[in-house]
């Protein structure tokens, strides 16, 4: 049997800054992030199986990925929590903003490799993670890719 692959393409806003970074984004800013979940698995064979023929249904990924990623990110603002943007933050979640703090300095790279743990702990055992691909803008993102976080 042959290992297909599937993505699903996610999109979700969300404002974050960068401390200590020299440019433009350490300021508070947004995206509207588009996120590409590419997972691998052989198509189910079983004729009496609903879902014949596929290798995850397209609705149960959606759910997975909007659960621990879109609803939680669509229109907040992520700050790492480990730097002075605590106080911002802070101030935000007390004013009733939807705020994330996160341990990793928010960059696309950092999310990119945040969202493929969150992801790949909440897919069938069958079927695994094989890519991402977070974009910030029409012309910047970042790729993850199982092969090379062996």
């Amino acid at each position: 049997m042959s290992n297909i692959r599937i993505t699903k393409q996610f999109n979700f806003e969300t404002g974050h800054a960068l401390h200590g970074y020299d440019g433009k984004c350490k300021n508070v800013h947004g995206h509207s992030y588009k996120l590409n979940v590419t997972v691998i698995g052989q198509p189910i064979t079983d004729p009496n199986h609903v879902k014949n023929g596929m290798v995850i249904d397209f609705g149960d990924l959606k759910k997975i990925v909007n659960h621990e990623i879109v609803d939680l990110f669509d229109h907040a603002t992520v700050f790492n929590k480990n730097t002075p943007h605590l106080e911002l933050a802070n101030e935000l979640i007390k004013r009733g903003h939807n705020t994330i703090l996160v341990d990793y300095q928010p960059t696309s790279e950092n999310m990119v490799i945040d969202f493929a743990k969150k992801i790949s702990a909440k897919l069938p055992t069958h079927i695994k993670l094989f890519a991402l691909k977070l974009q910030e803008t029409d012309t910047s993102f970042a790729e993850w890719y199982a092969s090379d976080n062996l």
